[in-house]
């Protein structure tokens, strides 16, 4: 245990000095080198996978996606002592944060990379979240998966998700993410980390939905935000607040111009109405 835990932290150490100065990182443990996330956007990921819903059904992974929902994916294994916990715990923490809600506005699917793991398995974690979220009808929009090998393999292979299996600890060795997946089935976003933020999140759903969820206040505010790739989150677009805010300028002057010369008029033929009198 107390050598699963440093290899946990080692791996989390280095993924954030990665992140922050991968040029300058020229020694790197060879384990590192066999998991990563190889970002894949714009592809596709393969929809008529065999998978197994928690309650031990077989469903196809594209069965699962709903016209026009986004999908958050989740890849994980619900035994794994430390990090899936984390990263499921965030998705759970930002998800409540979330004013939209799974099986409404978007679909959740968490799915085990490990292959022994069972229906049963997943049903307990399935319970476990759902009860702490209590979110009406997130039942039917946050699935709890597992499967056999060669869809795990393809699926994750689709999604560049590179893990190993540790034969010393028995553990499952991968890097904290998500993918954003579009109604259609592409890849759209990631997101990395064990924490992620509301705003992060709200803008990588309306993304993978190409502006299909979400309020006009919503889309305003998300036309004023990109990803940045160095920082792995929205940051503001300078051009795109000055346009907007040069619109709003001009309403603004075009309602005043109006009001001020409904004004001029009303009292050139209030004056008129004084001399023809």
């Amino acid at each position: 245990m107390k050598y699963t835990l440093s290899l946990y932290f080692l791996i989390a150490v280095f993924f954030i000095c990665d992140v922050a100065n991968a040029q300058l990182n020229q020694s790197r443990p060879a384990v590192l080198e066999q998991i990563g996330v190889d970002e894949k956007l714009g592809e596709q990921i393969p929809l008529d996978l065999l998978f197994y819903t928690s309650d031990g059904e077989e469903v196809l992974l594209g069965d699962l996606i709903q016209d026009g929902k986004p999908v958050l994916l989740n890849p994980l294994y619900y035994e794994c002592p430390i990090l899936c916990g984390l990263v499921l715990d965030a998705v759970f923490n930002v998800v409540k944060e979330l004013s939209w809600s799974p099986g409404n506005q978007y679909t959740i699917i968490s799915f085990s990379i490990d292959p022994n793991e069972t229906p049963e398995i997943a049903a307990n974690s399935k319970e476990q979240y759902l009860t702490a979220l209590n979110r009406e009808g997130a039942e039917d929009g946050w699935h709890f998966l597992t499967g056999p090998q060669e869809s795990i393999e393809k699926l994750t292979d689709a999604i560049g998700f590179r893990y190993m299996y540790d034969e010393q600890t028995g553990e499952y060795l991968h890097l904290a993410s998500i993918m954003m997946i579009s109604p259609e089935g592409t890849i759209t976003r990631y997101l990395y980390g064990a924490v992620f933020r509301e705003f992060d999140l709200r803008n990588a759903l309306f993304e993978a939905a190409e502006g299909t969820i979400g309020s006009t206040i919503d889309r305003i505010l998300f036309y004023c935000f990109t990803y940045d790739p160095s920082s792995q989150s929205y940051v503001p677009v300078a051009m795109n607040i000055m346009k907007l805010g040069g619109l709003a300028t001009v309403i603004f002057l075009g309602i005043f111009l109006s009001v001020f010369w409904r004004r001029e008029k009303g009292s050139k033929q209030s004056n008129k109405f004084e001399i023809d009198r």
